[in-house]
């Protein structure tokens, strides 16, 4: 019996994906639980890739086409990379997946991040060490959250990318996530965006004290076809606003954590000497 979830997922590239590797597996006459342990990751992770339900990495798809018993000629692999734009989006939360097609879609962002770099800003090895954070997810959930999260990045390098304006608390650029290696590189990142026409960084100094963002990390997409909407983190998730009244008051703490924060030269300065303070720890 189909149930509904297999039913939602009919005909998307996931369930393409994991159609074509259930052929595989089982003209090898493997099991789950076989493969898995050919592949080196569990049975149930390829049940969740045979039923849509996950998406492998490229990497973790190349390990499986690698498995001598299925004779793939590597057709995993070329079907991955024909089908990378649906599978790369289906590791993001379905919660989020919205927000990504509205920030996607948006001629501005204006973002505000007190605790972390943004996500559209990462590094790789910053963001594997965020998401290393999370309790119960796995070596392959953290590699295809990654994964999502490069890709949401092509949004900035695109023929007509919006233009980004961030504000960060300064403490972002001090914590050390992932070593004094992940924050160097981090850092570097950061300084090059800023030289980037269509991005701008402004940081809110360390020492400036209590201020409207330490509530929570926010985004506001503003489009020239639709009305602006938001984005509020809390813990676990993030949620879509949409309501006007709720957008006014994101823009109206937006316009207050910019006359908190320094101007674009000086917080490329700042940005400069954090960088140079990761290098002297290395």
């Amino acid at each position: 019996m189909t149930t509904s979830n297999e039913s939602s997922q009919e005909g998307t590239p996931r369930a393409v994906f994991g159609a074509m590797l259930r052929f595989y597996r089982q003209r090898a006459e493997l099991s789950q639980e076989a493969l898995g342990a050919r592949a080196h990751i569990s049975g149930k992770t390829i049940s969740a890739y045979e039923n849509g339900w996950r998406v492998p990495t490229r990497p973790a798809t190349a390990d499986i086409d690698a498995v001598p018993e299925l004779r793939t000629g590597g057709a995993l692999t070329e079907l991955w990379d024909k089908l990378k734009d649906g599978m790369n989006y289906q590791a993001l939360p379905t919660w989020f997946q919205d927000w990504a097609s509205k920030e996607a879609g948006a001629t501005a962002l204006r973002w505000f991040e007190p605790l972390v770099v943004p996500g559209l800003l990462q590094t790789e090895d910053y963001a594997r060490a965020i998401f290393q954070t999370r309790f119960g997810v796995t070596s392959e959930d953290i590699e295809e959250r990654v994964a999502a999260r490069l890709k949401r990045q092509e949004v900035l390098i695109r023929e007509a990318p919006p233009a980004l304006w961030v504000i960060l608390d300064e403490w972002v650029l001090r914590r050390p996530v992932g070593g004094p290696h992940v924050m160097l590189e981090q850092l570097g990142r950061l300084v090059e965006a800023a030289r980037q026409p269509n991005i701008a960084i402004e940081v809110i100094p360390a020492d400036g004290g209590a201020h409207e963002g330490l509530t929570g990390a926010f985004i506001v997409a503003d489009s020239a076809e639709a009305p602006s909407v938001g984005y509020r983190e809390a813990a676990g998730r993030g949620y879509p606003v949409e309501d006007r009244e709720e957008v006014a008051s994101l823009e109206l703490a937006w316009a207050t954590l910019r006359g908190e924060a320094l101007p674009r030269k000086a917080s490329l300065a700042v940005l400069e000497e954090a960088a140079k303070s990761w290098s002297s720890a290395t």
